[in-house]
């Protein structure tokens, strides 16, 4: 038969005519699909909203018509921006016979950014009209307050739509715009602005235009009522709340020396080169070299950060590469018997961040990740190859240093590929030989699989008898793996624990890396809840961000949480996760009971016959329950502490830790590439000092177990 007779006979289910298209109007497409605006509805789309309204002030100062912007988190997961630039526009608007203000927060694709004479925006990081319009809709409360021409005018909405006609409620001798909103709970299902995250990304933005003032206000935890349009600035009302302010006039040079703080520098000198092409655009590169093995390279265009590249990377990258070579080549500070240096020998160690500002600028998507302008590529190339080559010329000292920093960059290139061909010449980073101590799991489907990274044997033993052998594999590792964060691809080879670790993942590593053939889609590390069991967690995490970062990126990294308590009452037995949950199923007074039997020594359970550990870690309180009906019943409470997997029993283990009806996974995520890689610096690297501080700054957050 036919395929075009089977066609028409087959069942119709169901018929599709003109009434079955839908007509979404408004700002109705934003809440239908908020992904397709802001990305997602978890914690990143969450502070894409502050983003996207900061952008709107934040683009009136790179027209030179603001000079301030405050950010300040309200109570009720409010948060209020305000700027002083002219104000938005609040006449009436030709097309839309409503005013300016109204069009701009509620129509999508509304906005003086599209190029048009006399926006006065000479180059913007909105381009689209929708950012406004896009945070009002994904809000339960949205008001403006403009100041404007020496009046006062404000209008409130909900979830996009106003709520009435603009009002002028005073006079005012000011200019500029505030903007309050407060999430819908209905679209982000946790609203958790955090603080540090929002002061990382504008202590950037102040580092990107010069000579802009951003105070950054927590008052999220402020109980009296805060009348948001009294004062013109939080500032003003003298609160004593977290703030933090930033000035900068040093541009990226400032910048990349925030960045190298707690670095050894390569060479003195940082390079810095600022050139205006025309009346709109121009270009902003600085960068240094430092004695480590990563890059940190942060590409921005219309202010813009671009976690993706683009253009504008291609070009720079590919300068950079050219230039050295040449300067190498033509100063003998490359032999001839070697080769050229690649765009992954120049990358080594090097801290840069690029800045191009253009009058016509094109973004894949809406959150702007990567720029597609084609010009951008030429532009960077010739403006940042002129500049260095100067540079190179101009500092001897300086571009004898980062050729030399290159050349170790090559050598180790080869060494580790040497190393590298080594292992697969020998089929394992092919999977042909799986690790002696991995349990694998029988399916073979990746999506269904999961991966248990677990310390040591005894974990390692409980795990595989409590598991789910059909989809389950657990890899036990021996003690602490290499710390790799200065550790080349060669010498991390030669760690059989890390080389195990690989040869599980099934994606090879470095310039080999595949992430098709990931074999597990979920990798769980299932460490002790102890500071060794952290320690390792750390150094399995840092493997993983700078070796196998797609992993992170992708979501495939988890951490286990397994409980800290068994609590038995009576015959009912219990789980906690945390000491809040103890006291929540034991009871204040009873925990306090406990406490007390634990400092006078006169646990029961010490006298216990049976597993010595788990008699160390478990408290027996014997008493009366008052609240029984029952006169004299007695409830025995028993409260046993795990310190490790290796303790439980494997029904425990999988109950608590891996049934996946009811185990709890956090999954690892990388809110702040930047700010990620300056922590790992911190914390795994070699500066003592800088970890010291670091401890010492954040030791109040910690929650120790003593």
């Amino acid at each position: 038969m036919s395929k075009e007779k089977e066609a028409k006979k087959a069942p119709k289910n169901g018929t599709y005519g003109a009434d079955a298209i839908q007509v979404l109007e408004g700002l109705e497409p934003v809440r239908k699909r908020p992904g397709m605006y802001i990305g997602t509805t978890g914690p990143d789309g969450l502070h894409h909203l502050v983003t996207e309204i900061f952008d709107n002030s934040r683009d009136e100062a790179m027209g030179g018509f603001a000079n301030d912007i405050e950010v300040t988190l309200l109570p009720e997961n409010r948060v209020r921006i305000t700027d002083n630039g002219r104000g938005v526009p609040v006449d009436i608007h030709k097309q839309t016979k409503v005013s300016a203000l109204e069009t701009i927060m509620t129509t999508l694709h509304a906005g003086g950014k599209f190029g048009g004479e006399g926006t006065g925006y000479k180059v913007s990081g909105g381009l689209h009209g929708v950012g406004a319009s896009v945070v009002n809709a994904l809000s339960i409360y949205c008001k403006v307050t403009v100041h404007k021409e020496g009046g006062v005018y404000v209008q409130e909405y909900s979830k996009g739509k106003r709520k009435a006609a603009v009002k002028k409620i005073g006079s005012t001798k000011l200019s500029g715009t505030i903007v309050v909103f407060e999430p819908d709970p209905a679209i982000f299902p946790i609203i958790e602005f955090n603080f540090d995250k929002i002061v990382d990304h504008l202590r950037q933005q102040a580092y990107l235009v010069k000579g802009l003032r951003i105070t950054v206000n927590d008052a999220s935890k402020f109980t009296s009522k805060i009348q948001e349009n009294e004062v013109f600035k939080i500032a003003e009302l003298g609160l004593e709340i977290p703030s933090m302010s930033f000035y900068f006039e040093g541009g990226l040079l400032s910048l990349v020396k925030f960045y190298n703080s707690d670095q050894k520098p390569i060479h003195k000198n940082i390079f810095y080169v600022e050139k205006k092409i025309n009346e709109y655009e121009s270009v902003e590169v600085s960068l240094q070299y430092i004695d480590d093995i990563s890059c940190r390279l942060l590409p921005f265009a219309n202010n813009i950060f671009n976690s993706e590249g683009g253009t504008h990377v291609t070009g720079f990258k590919t300068a950079l590469t050219r230039t050295l070579n040449t300067y190498g080549r033509k100063n003998n500070l490359i032999k001839e018997s070697e080769d050229n240096f690649t765009g992954e020998d120049v990358l080594e160690g090097l801290t840069a961040v690029i800045s191009i500002k253009l009058r016509e600028v094109q973004f894949e998507g809406q959150t702007k990740s990567k720029l597609g302008t084609v010009e951008a590529q030429s532009t960077i190339n010739t403006v940042f190859s002129e500049a260095f080559t100067y540079f190179l010329e101009e500092n001897p000292d300086d571009a004898r240093a980062i050729i030399n920093k290159v050349v170790l960059a090559l050598k180790a290139r080869k060494a580790a590929k040497a190393a590298k061909d080594s292992v697969l010449r020998k089929g394992a980073l092919e999977g042909m030989t799986l690790p002696g101590k991995l349990a694998d799991c029988q399916s073979k489907s990746a999506e269904d699989s999961e991966l248990f990274i677990v310390e040591g044997d005894s974990a390692g033993g409980t795990a595989k008898t409590g598991r789910d052998r059909r989809t389950q594999a657990i890899l036990p590792l021996r003690g602490k793996i290499l710390n790799i964060e200065r550790a080349r691809l060669d010498r991390m080879l030669e760690s059989e624990q890390i080389k195990n670790l690989v040869i599980a993942f099934g994606t090879a590593i470095g310039d080999t890396f595949d992430i098709s053939k990931l074999r597990y889609h979920k990798i769980i590390i299932a460490t002790d809840a102890d500071v060794d069991g952290a320690h390792i967690r750390t150094l399995i995490l840092t493997l993983l961000y700078r070796f196998f970062r797609p992993l992170i990126d992708g979501g495939f990294i988890y951490i286990a949480q397994p409980p800290l308590y068994k609590i038995k009452k009576g015959k009912e037995v219990f789980y906690a996760y945390s000491d809040d949950e103890k006291v929540k199923i034991v009871g204040k007074e009873e925990v306090e009971e406990i406490q007390d039997v634990q400092e006078s020594g006169t646990d029961e359970n010490e006298k216990a016959e049976g597993n010595e550990q788990e008699a160390k870690a478990t408290t027996v309180l014997d008493r009366d329950d008052n609240k029984s009906q029952t006169k004299g019943k007695s409830t025995k409470i028993s409260i046993q502490r795990y310190k490790g997997l290796g303790e439980m029993n494997s029904d425990e283990l999988w109950e608590t830790t891996m049934d996946p009806a009811r185990r709890i996974l956090k999954q690892v995520e990388i809110g702040d590439a930047v700010v990620a890689d300056k922590v790992f610096d911190v914390l795994m690297g070699t500066d003592v000092p800088a970890r010291k501080s670091f401890i010492q700054s954040n030791a109040t957050k910690a929650n120790l177990d003593i």
